[in-house]
């Protein structure tokens, strides 16, 4: 995927205070550096938090999950040493309800069905593959998609995640035939212009780490035609 020049001014924040920061992720950005050596969003965000705070030295930032590189939407980062650890443990104990939206070519089988698969992870290819019964080093994998608009010429699914697992929502769409546009690891015909794909983490819902209040948060998608029918 090309580098996507960015800074802490194209930033949107959606939620921010003492303790966390939650962020709108374009697809492109990397949430943590890696070889490839383009600035990753975290480092974006340390950058706001410095100049908005006018904090000198090094600015605390703790990554609590990523999101893939192509893939839009919430991404959430602790502001402090208190919040990670319990963030984690949130993501961890699956008592944070991620939703996302996907864009597909193919109408799925059913408009509302719960999916499990056994995902093994090929990570010379980077690439997850999803088999109907165990298989040796899989991981059980589980998602539940409805559809909610249908669009010209695509389908709008909303997916609950029940497990995280490694390119899980791609590869079990795929396996149904429900391939995400721009998806060209996962089968689609041809690439998305800016190396995106149409896989969004839309909300988030979870109970804050240190107020324990219960926070929704919603990120809109980005800005482009087929995004823009979905509203």
């Amino acid at each position: 995927m090309r580098k996507v020049t960015t800074n802490y001014n194209n930033l949107q924040v959606l939620y921010e205070d003492n303790h966390i920061i939650i962020v709108n992720k374009r697809p492109g950005d990397i949430v943590q550096g890696d070889k490839t050596g383009d600035t990753p969003l975290s480092d974006i965000v340390k950058e706001y938090i410095a100049k908005k705070y006018n904090k000198p030295g090094a600015v605390y930032l703790g990554v609590v999950h990523r999101l893939d590189r192509p893939t839009s939407g919430i991404v959430v980062f602790a502001r402090t040493s208190k919040a990670l650890p319990r963030l984690n443990a949130l993501f961890a104990n699956k008592e944070a309800k991620k939703t996302y939206w996907a864009i597909v070519k193919n109408s799925p089988p059913k408009k509302h069905d719960i999916l499990t698969h056994w995902l093994k992870r090929n990570t010379k290819q980077n690439k997850s593959y999803a088999h109907k019964n165990e298989v040796p080093d899989s991981k059980k994998a589980i998602l539940e998609y409805k559809v909610i608009k249908k669009l010209d010429n695509y389908y709008v699914l909303e997916i609950d995640l029940h497990t995280g697992r490694h390119h899980q929502i791609r590869s079990q769409l795929s396996s149904i035939g429900c391939i995400i546009k721009g998806d060209l690891k996962y089968g689609a015909n041809r690439s998305n212009k800016n190396g995106s794909i149409h896989l969004h983490a839309q909300k988030l819902t979870f109970t804050h780490p240190v107020k324990k209040e219960p926070l929704s948060i919603i990120a809109p998608p980005p800005v482009d035609p087929i995004w823009n029918d979905c509203h």
